[in-house]
Formats: structure tokens, sequence, C-alpha cells
């Protein structure tokens, strides 16, 4: 088991990745997984989707905005509280923000996106950072976009921004705390099918008229495996980096998209 006796916190639950990380959590043998989002129902439903695992992993659920520091505080806190330590996050909350241009995005609203994806993001992993400290280390991932490596057909100018931030505060960051036997690594999703990938394909196919399989080949034909990979994949991929096998890794970037982008 990836994670045996571990003590997950996970950001941004939600009917997509989020959700999947708290399953494969529970799944390969945490002990606890913190669940925080912005709305309670949403932690409600991840609580009942691990304990329907059978599982013995317990869930702390923790109504978090990661762009308040207090918020932060307080869910590293319960968290200490419950459980005693903090082994492992998984920084995964997110504001995507307008579909924009460089050129003609409307830089105000980038605010919160940079807000949330950057600053909020630090927040987090700063607030986590003492405790992992005094238990002799600890490991942080944040999940971070293709679109901030390789300029996607979609526009979404201001989340790659953010997401391009978050990248290079990674190897400062994996810098600073190595030293504590802390790592910090990045992991660059692209199409990921679940719930949020589903919806949109399912209401561009009513608008367009285009069959849903037809979508997904287009998307597909890009990608060296031939297909779009699923959530599940995902947050297994980016809990490998949380786990005791990756502990030669730190200021790394995974890219977890079937292979649409080789740097």
């Amino acid at each position: 088991m990836l994670l045996k006796d571990k003590i997950v916190i996970i950001s941004g639950i939600g009917p997509g990745l989020g959700v999947k990380l708290a399953i494969e959590a529970a799944r390969e043998g945490a002990r606890g997984v913190v669940c925080a989002a912005r709305t309670a129902d949403k932690l409600d439903d991840a609580e009942a989707r691990v304990e329907a695992l059978g599982t013995s992993c317990k869930v702390l659920k923790v109504v978090t905005d990661i762009a308040d520091r207090g918020q932060c505080e307080k869910l590293v806190a319960e968290t200490i509280k419950t459980f005693g330590r903090i082994d492992a996050l998984v920084n995964s909350a997110f504001v995507h923000g307008d579909f924009d241009f460089a050129a003609s995005a409307d830089l105000d609203r980038w605010q919160q996106v940079l807000g949330v994806n950057l600053i909020g993001t630090l927040k987090l992993s700063q607030a986590v950072l003492p405790s992992m400290q005094s238990n002799g280390g600890g490991a942080i991932v944040m999940v971070n976009t293709m679109a901030a490596r390789k300029v996607p057909s979609v526009p979404e100018a201001g989340y790659a921004a953010s997401k391009g931030a978050l990248s290079t505060a990674v190897k400062f960051l994996a810098t600073e705390v190595g030293k504590h036997n802390i790592r910090v690594n990045s992991i660059h999703m692209g199409w990921m099918w679940g719930a949020p990938v589903e919806g949109y394909m399912r209401g561009q196919s009513e608008q367009h008229g285009i069959p849903l399989e037809d979508l997904k080949a287009q998307v597909s034909k890009d990608i060296p495996l031939g297909r779009i990979v699923t959530d599940d994949e995902c947050a297994r991929a980016a809990l490998f980096l949380v786990s005791d096998y990756a502990s030669a890794v730190t200021g790394a970037a995974l890219d977890c998209n079937g292979g649409a982008y080789m740097p």
C-alpha cells in the first residue's frame, strides 16, 4: 500500500479529481484522510464514498477556503488535534476563472485566480510546514496543468499563468525545505475523463450536434496513449509523489496526460 498509516490532507474536494484523491488515498492504506473544500456537501459526499470502501481509514472534514490564511491554519490545527501529525498534502483546490486570452483578458479578474491557485496554495503549504518539520519530514504535491507547459487550443491564459507561477514556486519551496526532509513536487494534468470533463463534453455535444464519442476521438488523436486518461489514474499518480516510493524525488514535475505533452 502506497500510503500505509499516513495522514493525508487533500484540498479542493469536488466531483472530479478531488474526491478521487480521497478515495484512492484510503484505498492505498492511509490511516486518515483530511478533506477540505469550500462547501460542506462535497465533503459529505467524499466521506460517504470513502466509507463505502470498507477500509479502516478515518475521514476528517473541514470546510476551508485556502485563500484565507486563518482557515488554512484551522485546517492544520484540526488535523493535528485529530491525528497528531501530517504526512502529506495534496493541493488540488483551484479556481479556473474565465476562458480568456492574454491579449484581451480583463486582468483585474485574474486576481481571484492568482489568489487561490498561487497564493492560496502557498498559504496552505506554509501552514503544514511546521508540523511536517517537527515530525521529521513530509511531502507536498501541487496539482498543476498541462496548459502551464503547452499552450492549449482552449483559451485559458489566466488559469495557465497562475499555474505557471506555481510551478516556479515549487522549485523554490523544494529547495528551501529539503533540509527538513520535506519534498515538494508538481503533477501536470491534461484532459481527465471524469465528471467535470464528461459534463463539459456532453454540453458541447448537445450545443454543436456532435456525437460524444466523436468529440472524445478528436481529443484522443493528439494523445499518444490514444485515449483520455481517467481522474482515477491521475489521482494515483499524484499520490505516488507523496508516497515513500518517491522519497528521492523533489522539485520535479510529472506529466500525467497520456503523453499529450512531452518536455
